[in-house]
């Protein structure tokens, strides 16, 4: 193995005075949720959002200086791709990124605004990464790999240095696995420091490129995840060689675990995560058993999450958690009908949110309507208290928007 504890706390030399030494803070709340003594550590507040900015630097310092005039180029939909640009201007050094076509438009100029040159080629970065060997061959651009490289994964592994340090009791890390840079540096560092703690590695079901690359089996990855920083399909044989030399357990989470944590860190601990930052919690909500009565320590390794899918996520988890409820209630198309149910749902706490009044669907009777409300509601129980006393009225409800893997209900009331 090529990167040891020596480099690491090199690495973290170098970063002295050079990015956010990010805080280590006890999470009460998600300590309540899990049944772990969980410590998060907030990576998504360096000046990039992500961990990222570690890594890029120590690699960017680390040129001579006709490599530094001749410049980088790196291959990033996202946080890389942030990174290595901050940190070459900060440093003068030229710097290109390859991202795919599809990258969304907020993110390409985020990253030129630090000052890159921007090439969009391809649909995907498997695409991408063939444009990047031609403008390396014709430039003689030095690449800033985003895991596959030894100066990369000694400056992420600065994180674990930092943790133990700050909290030298912990028993787990649990940390998220895209290509595998992250987990490679820090397991290095926290295992040299503490042989006995547990390395858990998390990723996202649709995309197990490193859980089966380790086993020595084929992965099958693809499909649309909220956790993008994350969705890797090709790891390389130096993380992947780190990952079984010091990593204990990887664990896969799914789609709605990683919504169920993004929505945790903002409801319990005010921080927005992005989806492959809330991966760690994700594994411990899977499966609290398994940390319970443990000190865990996350990585909250990236904050920057597109605006409308995090609103997206609060609404699904009030769903999901029926603070907020859809009915369907069928009612007799006559005056005053409306105001009944509008008055009984305000003696009940309810919050009205929206009213829709159906009458032209061909299923519902003429001399009858469909009533859609959709309400407030302090949690699982009154959204229940609720349809029952609606029910003892004599109404037909149907519940609308039920919580992910439940059907709806058709719930009749007995005359």
């Amino acid at each position: 193995m090529a990167v040891t504890l020596d480099d690491i706390r090199a690495a973290s030399e170098c970063l002295e005075g050079e990015i956010v030494r990010t805080p280590l803070l006890s999470a009460p709340k998600l300590s309540d949720v899990t049944g772990a003594g969980v410590y998060v550590k907030l990576e998504n507040l360096q000046v990039t959002n992500s961990f990222k900015d570690r890594g890029a630097f120590v690699k960017l310092v680390s040129l001579d200086e006709q490599e530094k005039s001749r410049g980088v180029i790196a291959m990033s939909a996202g946080n890389h791709a942030q990174a290595v640009a901050y940190h070459a201007r900060r440093l003068g050094i030229p710097a290109t990124i390859v991202m795919p076509e599809t990258t969304p438009f907020t993110k390409v100029e985020r990253t030129r605004a630090h000052g890159a040159e921007i090439v969009l080629s391809g649909e995907t970065l498997v695409e991408s990464q063939a444009r990047v060997m031609e403008i390396m061959a014709e430039r003689s651009l030095t690449l800033v790999h985003p895991y596959d490289d030894d100066r990369i994964i000694a400056g992420q592994g600065t994180i674990a240095l930092e943790m133990l340090a700050a909290e030298p009791d912990l028993d787990i890390l649990v940390i998220p696995i895209g290509g595998g840079g992250l987990i490679s540096g820090n397991a290095i560092a926290a295992k040299a420091l503490k042989p006995s703690i547990r390395i858990v590695g998390v990723e996202t079901e649709l995309y197990p490129s490193m859980y089966h690359a380790v086993r020595g089996e084929p992965s099958k990855c693809g499909g649309s995840t909220l956790a993008e920083g994350i969705a890797v399909k090709n790891v390389t044989e130096r993380t992947i060689g780190y990952c079984r030399e010091f990593v204990d357990e990887i664990r896969l989470v799914d789609e709605s675990r990683l919504e169920q944590a993004v929505n945790a860190f903002l409801t319990h601990q005010r921080v927005v995560v992005e989806g492959a930052g809330a991966a760690g919690l994700a594994a411990v909500l899977d499966d609290p058993d398994a940390f319970k009565g443990r000190k865990v320590g996350l990585i909250v390794c990236g904050g920057n999450i597109d605006q409308r899918i995090l609103a997206s996520i609060i609404y699904r988890e009030l769903g999901r958690e029926q603070r907020i409820v859809s009915l369907r209630i069928e009612i007799d198309d006559r005056p005053g009908i409306l105001g009944r149910i509008s008055t009984l749902l305000g003696k009940m706490g309810a919050n009205i949110l929206e009213v829709w009044h159906r009458r032209m669907f061909l299923e519902v009777p003429a001399k009858r309507a469909d009533l859609e409300v959709m309400i407030e509601t302090r949690d699982a129980q009154h959204a229940e208290d609720i349809i029952r006393e609606i029910e003892s009225q004599g109404f037909v409800i149907e519940v609308l928007d039920a919580p992910a893997g439940r059907a709806a209900p058709r719930l009749h009331a007995s005359h």
